[in-house]
């Protein structure tokens, strides 16, 4: 990306014009049917391009502000925001946001639960693979897309049951070295009962299932893959090695598939242990680690050497002995910690009823978030400097519309 990049330019990376150009037209066609059947609406007329990028800048806004609801924004309030609040009035984006449609029919061959954000979700993917070359070290995990704890803080008991039932999970392979996030996989809660999600947490098949679905454009990459204790199991690490995938993951007795490792190195030894002591077996190239710091922890691998040493560095403790892969566990781990708690606090707020919508905006926070990163990596980040807070303010300005270049501080 040249110098002279807008804020805009790395946003459109993954959410091009066509994109919101078939917005346009899906929203359009919705409206219309919804008509024909429950009656016309004399307030409604077509919703323009300009129009949906300015309904995005409004619900981005929400990013950075974090009001319990968009409509803040024309209120009187402290949320409002007049500086915005004059492009679009607030009766036409309800009537946007009524229609708003990213596929407005199933078709007759649909049985995917996604169908109406499958085709943003496939553009998305299209865009993070060609755009960005992840380092060799990833983490497969489920990002932090809670609600804003202030907003939890101000919200009754009953408000936040209902706001916490989402009825998907989402997972990501991310870049362990940037924080980008290469893939997405969503899993709906089918339903309830012995296959829906909270069923299927603990089982390993599903576990699986995400683990090869986020990894399925990484065979014959030579890929490092950090994974957590749900994830990691011996079968599914012998499959990805045969793919050239190779894995580090924590392994839990509790939560872990843990067919076809020793008893003796999940059972702890009744000698007490010293801090940094540890016990390893061997099956080929896999190595099942048994490592003791307070408490026993447990990795397997197929990526480091068990000979190879490394160091835990604790702030009170000092200096921990362990072997390699611990350490590369414990600092691949924190880095996407750090990230988590740096970005995730930029997620869209807007918190729809209806989960392809709740979908979406997750999906359009993560684009944003890989936005920034390239930002940071490119020349037009040494021209500029914007913060995280002021990307997302100079996108929103942009798609508003407005003319004001100078980032608020």
């Amino acid at each position: 990306m040249p110098p002279t990049a807008s804020v805009m330019d790395f946003f459109q990376l993954f959410v091009p014009d066509h994109v919101l150009k078939n917005m346009v037209v899906q929203t359009n066609m919705y409206a219309k049917k919804y008509q024909e059947r429950f009656g016309s609406d004399d307030a409604w007329v077509d919703v323009t391009l300009t129009e949906m990028k300015a309904f995005l800048g409004y619900m981005i806004s929400t990013s950075i502000h974090h009001c319990e609801s968009v409509l803040s924004i024309w209120s009187s309030g402290f949320y409002s925001n007049k500086s915005i609040a004059l492009i679009m009035t607030q009766t036409r984006f309800e009537k946007i946001l009524k229609y708003f449609h990213i596929v407005a029919f199933r078709s007759s061959q649909t049985t995917h639960g996604l169908y109406k954000i499958q085709p943003f979700l496939d553009s998305l993917q299209n865009g993070f693979d060609s755009t960005f070359r992840p380092s060799q070290t990833q983490v497969l995990h489920e990002p932090l897309i809670d609600e804003d704890p202030i907003f939890i803080a101000t919200c009754t008991e009953r408000e936040l049951r209902k706001r916490k039932k989402r009825k998907f999970s989402l997972w990501v392979r991310q870049c362990s070295s940037t924080g980008f996030i290469c893939q997405i996989y969503v899993h709906l809660k089918e339903g309830s009962g012995a296959d829906g999600l909270d069923a299927l947490k603990n089982k390993p098949q599903l576990h699986s299932m995400v683990a090869k679905s986020l990894c399925q454009n990484a065979s014959g990459k030579n890929y490092i893959i950090f994974t957590g204790p749900s994830i990691t199991s011996l079968n599914l690490f012998e499959e990805f090695e045969k793919q050239e995938i190779y894995c580090c993951g924590l392994l839990s007795s509790r939560k872990s598939d843990c067919t076809g490792l020793p008893p003796s190195m999940l059972n702890n030894p009744d000698a007490p242990q010293s801090r940094g002591q540890y016990r390893i077996k061997m099956k080929g190239n896999m190595s099942l680690i048994c490592w003791y710091n307070k408490g026993h922890f447990r990795f397997l691998t197929n990526a480091y050497s068990p000979v190879q040493q490394g160091v835990i560095i604790k702030r009170k403790s000092g200096e921990i002995p362990c072997p390699l892969a611990v350490e590369a566990f414990a600092a691949h781990l924190s880095y996407i910690c750090k990230y988590d708690d740096k970005y995730s606090k930029y997620f869209i707020s807007h918190k729809p009823n209806k989960t392809w919508q709740q979908v979406f905006w997750f999906a359009v926070s993560i684009a944003i978030n890989n936005a920034y990163i390239l930002y940071k990596m490119s020349d037009a980040y040494h021209v500029t400097r914007y913060s995280r807070a002021q990307f997302s303010e100079r996108l929103i300005k942009e798609l508003l519309g407005l003319e004001d270049t100078s980032p608020s501080h």
